[in-house]
């Protein structure tokens, strides 16, 4: 359906333009907004009379809303379906080994919810072992913590291993963490804000939420089973948070839309699904290139119109470069859990690797990549991109 040439199973065809924001080499002209196609960035704003995409984030252009967001889509699809326009096309793509990809869009508040029944139940059977594996408001609310936007990082960008304080045999210990860890997670962009005092409801997810990117929430076990009592994550997870750098628009995962698993009891009326709102994403976990885990994001218990509902209902606002993401994802099977403390059942049983090496939890040098696909418009499959990096020692000044 394009003149472009690209192998029938490409997972960035016409079915999918994800966004990003890409710099190249030469006379320099700053980063700016782009889609893929192929294994080539098409410059939008060589393309498109909007100045929105000669800036360096998406921010202005999710800005604009919904009516936009599809209008812009609609148009970019004609230019490379439309045999007339090829010319002016072709000059404004540019190969994907020749640019430098940046973080999409400017982050506002960043949320992670925890909306995998299956993660939360592992987890609660390791940190409660004999007790009720969830807690007893988890299935009545999409639990959250906010993180720190400011340590968020584009895909490719060195992870150091942190330093803090660990529970020791006597007295709390300081260090690099020993218990690092990787979170796949997916994550979505609020692109038309919503005012303080004006909750989201579910019904409305599309007319605010942007696009689907995947996430990495970097962890450091041993420094959250510390502080996390009574108020929640904080230094174990704010150090680094990374995303991938394409957005995939929620218009190119209208194949992609499932019902969510049923969930009992019925939760209250605001977080009331219309239904529809679940994703069938497939996941992959590489680490140092050896898939280790697949994880299945149709499994998860909480919708991304559930979560965004729920964030909001207080009278929060919700502003244009806001994200939340998923929690790790999750599912029945131990080849499916999307971090090592399931793989590794906290340490308890090592994840032995392809290559016959095994690992507890990462050690420096290791490269955690995360990867996903979906079913995309007429029978294709469309990709997220890969969300990358790589374990660098903890600096070497003591405390």
């Amino acid at each position: 359906m394009t003149w472009l040439e690209l192998p029938p199973d490409s997972l960035f065809g016409v079915a999918n333009l994800p966004y990003g924001v890409f710099e190249v080499g030469g006379p320099r002209i700053g980063p700016r907004v782009g889609v893929r196609v192929g294994d080539a960035v098409l410059d939008l704003g060589a393309v498109l009379d909007d100045p929105v995409f000669a800036r360096p984030s998406l921010n202005a252009f999710m800005a604009q809303g919904r009516a936009r967001w599809t209008e812009v889509r609609a148009r970019i699809t004609g230019l490379l379906t439309d045999e007339r326009y090829r010319n002016d096309v072709e000059a404004a793509l540019h190969p994907l080994p020749g640019v430098r990809l940046h973080l999409p869009f400017e982050v506002g508040d960043y949320v992670d919810f925890y909306a995998s029944e299956h993660h939360a139940t592992n987890v609660g059977r390791l940190f409660r072992p004999g007790g009720e594996p969830l807690t007893p408001n988890w299935k009545h609310l999409p639990i959250g913590y906010h993180g720190r936007s400011g340590t968020v990082v584009v895909s490719g960008t060195p992870v150091t291993r942190p330093r803090g304080q660990r529970r020791g045999e006597h007295a709390p210990t300081f260090g690099p963490s020993q218990r690092l860890d990787f979170e796949a997670e997916v994550g979505f962009v609020v692109g038309a804000g919503a005012p303080t005092g004006v909750p989201v409801k579910t019904g409305e997810f599309a007319d605010h939420v942007f696009g689907v990117f995947l996430v990495n929430d970097w962890s450091a076990r041993d420094i959250q089973a510390w502080e996390t009592v009574p108020l929640g994550p904080f230094l174990a997870k704010s150090f680094a948070t990374s995303i991938s750098p394409w957005v995939v628009p929620l218009d190119a995962l209208e194949q992609a839309r499932v019902s969510p698993p049923p969930q009992d009891p019925e939760p209250l009326p605001y977080l009331a699904d219309p239904g529809r709102t679940g994703f069938d994403l497939a996941l992959a976990v590489r680490l140092n290139g050896q898939v280790v885990s697949r994880p299945p994001y149709a499994t998860m218990y909480w919708t991304p119109a559930q979560m965004l509902a729920h964030m909001t209902v207080n009278g929060a606002s919700a502003r244009t470069g806001d994200f939340y993401a998923s929690g790790t994802v999750s599912g029945p099977a131990r080849e499916q859990r999307g971090c090592l403390l399931e793989l590794s059942w906290g340490g308890a049983e090592p994840l032995v690797l392809p290559d016959g090496s095994a690992r507890a939890f990462l050690e420096d040098g290791d490269e955690v990549t995360i990867t996903a696909t979906a079913p995309g418009a007429g029978g294709t499959r469309i990709g997220f991109g890969e969300v990358t990096g790589r374990i660098l020692p903890a600096d070497a000044e003591e405390a």
